[in-house]
């Protein structure tokens, strides 16, 4: 029985140490950043700016004015405080994009039907489809805003 257990755990000692051998180096510990780098590369290669994109869903047109609505402004913040900032910050990337800027890389079309029609977008869209992927498919959830209380969150976005 005593040799039985000791060929045993004899067996667990070879096996555990054998395979694959790391390298070391005597220079001591060292960082490669290179895969980062790449990663970041490709992500902001990956998104397009697009302001001609309408995306997919029922804003066909939409022109803002030159003034920004204040009233419709406040209305799309409180919104916005209330449902978008558990995935959105303002100027920091977080479980979605920053929204600083939007309309500097998206139609207002796009971020309107965004809104009300994620599911919609992220299937047919390619843009999308590429920040889903760049967001490690964290989907955006419809939250079954009206139109109004879109164009409220919208306006709110042009003030950022």
């Amino acid at each position: 029985m005593k040799k039985l257990l000791l060929f045993v755990a004899l067996g667990a000692l070879v096996a555990s140490c054998g395979g694959k051998k790391e390298e070391k180096k005597d220079d001591g510990f060292e960082v490669s950043r290179t895969k980062t780098e790449e990663t970041k590369a490709k992500t902001d290669e990956g998104v397009p700016v697009d302001l001609d994109n309408k995306g997919v869903g029922p804003i066909e047109n939409l022109a803002f004015p030159a003034e920004i609505d204040e009233e419709m402004a406040a209305r799309g913040k409180a919104k916005f405080d209330g449902i978008c900032v558990a995935c959105h910050m303002v100027d920091k990337r977080m479980i979605g994009p920053a929204l600083k800027g939007v309309y500097e890389r998206r139609s207002p079309e796009w971020v309107m039907n965004m809104i009300l029609n994620p599911d919609g977008m992220l299937k047919e869209d390619p843009i999308a489809k590429a920040l889903l992927k760049e967001y490690n498919n964290a989907i955006m959830l419809n939250q079954n805003l009206t139109e109004e209380e879109a164009r409220d969150v919208a306006e709110y976005l042009r003030t950022l």
